[in-house]
Parts: structure tokens; sequence; C-alpha cells
């Protein structure tokens, strides 16, 4: 699916490491929600609260998730879970564009 038809786009954009990270929360009819957004090149960790899935929609990063000790490639078309209550960290070398879904 290249778009999300019959949503809400809370306005104030999702600021993380200096800029390194900007989404941007979508909201559906049902209550659900995720988030669209692109991070720059770098290396990161983040930290979970709920489980994710990281939908990759353009560009392509390397990931390591806690507890684990060797790092994988993802890239368009291509997701990884992250439990919850933990963190990943990740790595990119060009933009990498991004759905985030929640739950």
């Amino acid at each position: 699916m290249s778009q999300f038809d019959s949503v809400s786009v809370v306005k104030q954009a999702n600021v993380y490491f200096d800029g390194k990270c900007v989404s941007h929360t979508v909201q559906f009819a049902d209550g659900s929600k995720k988030t669209v957004g692109v991070i720059l090149p770098s290396s990161l960790t983040f930290n979970t609260g709920a489980p994710e899935v990281m939908e990759g929609v353009g560009g392509s990063c390397r990931v390591k998730l806690q507890g684990e000790s060797a790092w994988k490639t993802y890239g368009e078309g291509q997701s990884f879970d992250v439990p919850g209550n933990s963190s990943f960290e990740i790595a990119c070398d060009e933009p990498y564009h991004y759905v985030c879904h929640f739950g």
C-alpha cells in the first residue's frame, strides 16, 4: 500500500536526536496509530514501550535488536519486529523512510 486513506495527521512533528529522525503521527478511525518518518544518515538507539513493526519504504538500514549480537540489513519493502519494553540500534548510510506500526 503506497498511502493511507481516511486518516488524521498530527501536524506537530516528532523530532528525535537533533533532527536525525523526524516523523509524523497518523491516526486511524479505529483509534490505532502509526508514525511515518525519515532517519537521516546516522547511528541511533531507540527504546520501545509497545511492540513495533518497522516497515521500510525507502532507503536501507542496519539493525541490531537488544540482546542480539549480529546486525541485519533491511531495505525498501522489508520490515523488522521490535519487542515491547526493549531497544534497538539502527545505522543508516542514506535516508531511511519508514512506517512504524505500533502494537
